[in-house]
């Protein structure tokens, strides 16, 4: 092998490193929760990690995201909707996009975007509490495309916005809009084009995911009635199951989660949690129960045979739980441990609690075990946080705080 085979090796596994480190949507680089970068420490004090930089934010529960060397932001400052750019490692800003917004909660919740953006072929995605989609230059923040949802495809207002995180996959941006026969849009990322439309159903507040049954490509989605598995190159419809409550007031938030050939799927109000194996275009139930890990909002994290998550709705502090998947039989149960989110890095948990509080644990289906934990922001937290390259960011409701959780022998700095 020539030096010049093994130098561009070498070019291609760091830059592909470099790119697994990032945390460039929901959920993370496989949209699963699950971290891949820097060895991470194995606890820490009461005062919690090093604090590298914090900055205030305006509202909105959407996370941050990271890609490049970048963190991505999505907010609200009085009526206009907010993407900025920041050096990840410093918070120093770099670029800002903003437009008007006039929407209003109609439950006196906070108005701000709900959809963590996306970070792909070199633009930033974004996708508004008022259904606005924006593309955005990722280098300088110019506009792309953008497109008006609820005007193009005459899309009722939800309960709380719009807030499924866009997919992209196969060059298209795929969301969850919820217009009449344009349950599901594509878009052709350099465009904004449409190039599809499936399914004649409301919009949830879930986020597709991507998936491979059989050998064959799907873009999976939660919408408000079904779970649904599509081709991502055209839309065409490959399996349904209705998942929804008979409560008028209640709403599909967790992203189902994809092992193997099965698929996960999770929701309260009644409706529970339910685990299928898929044959091409149908679905074998494995089983279905309420009793076991009915995710509110956050969605559960897989490992080693087990799901960890929350059993309950937010409002009425859920339980933390371990849970076999192939059974369904409840490993372990936390009562009232309160709502948060669930990630997983080197076989451990990072729970971010709703009350501020960061816990790293075992993921253990043996026994909840805490390593540490420590108060490292002010309540509430309700937006997902971001792991990139050793770096844990989080924000509350005006505060954007990055804490260093690599090991000193691991950190890029």
């Amino acid at each position: 092998m020539s030096w010049l085979n093994i130098f561009l090796i070498l070019v291609l596994f760091t830059a592909s490193s470099l790119m697994a480190q990032d945390w460039p949507q929901f959920l993370g680089p496989n949209r699963d929760g699950q971290y891949r970068g820097v060895s991470l420490v194995k606890g820490w004090g009461t005062e919690g990690p090093p604090e590298l930089w914090r900055r205030p934010v305006g509202s909105g529960f959407a996370g941050p995201v990271v890609a490049e060397g970048r963190l991505i932001l999505f907010h609200r400052l009085n009526d206009h909707e907010v993407v900025e750019a920041v050096n990840a490692s410093s918070g120093e800003p770099i670029w800002r996009y903003d437009y008007v917004t006039t929407y209003r909660d109609d439950f006196g919740f906070d108005e701000g975007p709900r959809a963590v953006p996306v970070v792909a072929d070199g633009k930033v995605f974004t996708f508004g509490a008022q259904g606005h989609m924006h593309a955005l230059d990722l280098e300088t923040g110019t506009l792309v495309w953008d497109v008006d949802t609820r005007v193009e495809f005459g899309v009722r207002k939800g309960f709380f916005g719009s807030a499924g995180s866009p997919l992209v996959d196969s060059g298209y941006v795929i969301a969850n809009i919820g217009g009449a026969g344009a349950g599901v849009v594509a878009f052709d990322v350099n465009t904004g084009e449409v190039a599809w439309t499936a399914l004649d159903d409301d919009a949830s507040y879930s986020s597709g995911i991507r998936a491979i049954f059989g050998g064959i490509p799907h873009a999976v989605f939660l919408t408000r009635s079904y779970l649904a598995g599509l081709d991502p190159t055209d839309g065409s419809v490959r399996f349904t199951q209705r998942w929804r409550s008979r409560l008028m007031a209640s709403v599909n938030a967790a992203t189902p989660i994809v092992v193997d050939d099965s698929i996960f799927v999770s929701a309260t109000y009644g409706v529970g949690a339910g685990f299928f194996r898929v044959n091409g275009d149908q679905l074998a139930q494995v089983w279905t129960s309420d009793e076991v890990m009915s995710n509110h909002y956050a969605t559960s994290v897989y490992y080693e045979g087990h799901l960890y998550g929350f059993h309950g709705r937010q409002e009425y502090s859920p339980n933390l739980r371990a849970v076999e998947l192939q059974t369904g039989q409840v490993k372990w149960d936390i009562p009232t441990y309160g709502a948060g989110t669930v990630t997983l890095a080197d076989g451990r948990l990072l729970i971010m609690r709703e009350s501020g509080e960061l816990v790293m644990a075992e993921a253990s289906s043996e026994e909840f075990s805490v390593i540490a934990q420590a108060q490292v922001l002010d309540p509430f937290i309700r937006a997902y946080p971001a792991l990139a390259n050793g770096k844990l960011y989080i924000r509350n409701e005006n505060t954007l705080v990055c804490f260093d959780l690599a090991e000193p022998s691991a950190g890029d700095d």
